[in-house]
């Protein structure tokens, strides 16, 4: 944490408190509550951090004068859920999860960026709430904006499908405590890979059914730590600052078209707006 980030947290942070009153309109969701504090240390000067119940963590500043948020999700879609509603109630209408994921693709590397812009619902969550069919879309605009700020950035990226599992383990095919693994699972690594599938990853199919019920624009990003084909595991924390400035870049290019419809008087943005 950096010198910048200390000093506003060291004056509010405590457990069990709240939060800001009002969340900004663009939420950044980690699930590490670690992350929070290294997106606030990339905002403008004057970020707040929260420390919440449970170690959660929040933060609230500005970020090349956008208003921006960060609200840590923890593990898989309950957690998310939670926190999905703590942060809608204060106002965001705009979510963005920045997280960590494992490809199943061998043409995409660890320290990659993967923006997922549809999810395959296995997330244990969301088929509490709409049926099979209904579907794990992103909002077109965040993808969009992710892909701008990855362009932006100079960051290697990828667009795709995801599939959200409610278990690191099984869920994501890899053998559980004493190699358990049910024949069930067998060949589902191979159809996702047939079916164009990028990654795994555990909270991204509850975000984006929930927001897409309630009306909300919801994207994700996630860096590469695991490389599912060649085994490959490195969690390098550059590489997640590389995705929390991802974020952060989408959100100013989203406020910026928000700005651009208000004037424009349009519902949606597009190319030539």
């Amino acid at each position: 944490m950096s010198e910048k980030t200390a000093k506003t947290a060291a004056d509010i942070g405590h457990v069990n408190q709240n939060g800001p009153d009002r969340a900004p309109r663009c939420v950044l969701l980690p699930g590490d509550p670690n992350r929070v504090a290294a997106m606030a240390d990339q905002w403008d000067e004057g970020a707040r951090v929260w420390t919440l119940a449970r170690q959660a963590k929040c933060a609230a500043g500005t970020y090349k004068g956008a208003a921006i948020g960060a609200w840590s999700t923890g593990i898989g879609g309950p957690s998310a859920e939670v926190v999905l509603e703590e942060v809608l109630g204060k106002g965001a209408d705009t979510l963005i999860r920045v997280g960590t994921t494992g490809t199943i693709r061998e043409d995409i590397a660890v320290g990659d960026i993967i923006i997922n812009d549809a999810h395959i619902r296995l997330d244990g969550t969301s088929n509490l709430y709409v049926p099979e069919a209904f579907p794990a879309a992103n909002a077109y605009e965040v993808t969009m904006a992710l892909v701008q700020a990855c362009e932006n950035l100079g960051l290697r990226y990828h667009v795709g499908t995801g599939c959200t599992c409610g278990s690191f383990f099984t869920g994501q095919c890899r053998p559980a405590y004493n190699g358990y693994y049910p024949s069930h699972l067998d060949g589902m690594l191979a159809d996702l890979r047939a079916q164009g599938v990028l990654n795994f990853e555990m909270e991204g199919a509850a975000l984006s059914t929930l927001c897409r019920l309630y009306g909300k624009r919801f994207g994700m990003c996630a860096v590469v730590v695991a490389q599912r084909c060649t085994g490959e595991w490195n969690e390098d924390p550059e590489a997640e600052k590389a995705a929390c400035l991802a974020g952060a870049e989408a959100v100013r290019i989203l406020t910026g078209w928000d700005e651009a419809k208000k004037k424009a008087g349009k519902q949606y943005y597009f190319p030539t707006l």
